[in-house]
């Protein structure tokens, strides 16, 4: 069974907190330039972890991703027509 889970936008001020971020969850991305980490966590543990690395004095702020939350199912999307004509031909 697949755990549903969530991501988790970190801004920090130093690369060498990187490594208390790991603690939280799985990393996925860091951006030297910008200072933020994306991390994946459980679904049910997204508010607890986000209050937790909010109370790290090097973590400016945690954004949340709404990624599960959008539908990815388009009921008015155009059909290609690349693929209708290949289907067409026989091809």
């Amino acid at each position: 069974m697949r755990a549903e889970r969530q991501g988790l936008i970190v801004w920090f001020q130093h690369m060498k907190n990187l490594k208390q971020i790991k603690r939280y969850g799985h990393l996925l991305y860091s951006s030297k330039k910008m200072k933020y980490a994306v991390i994946y966590v459980n679904q049910q543990e997204v508010e607890k972890v986000e209050k937790k690395l909010l109370k790290l004095a090097f973590v400016s702020k945690v954004d949340r991703s709404y990624k599960p939350f959008v539908e990815t199912n388009f009921e008015n999307a155009k059909p290609d027509k690349a693929k209708q004509y290949d289907y067409k031909m026989g091809i």
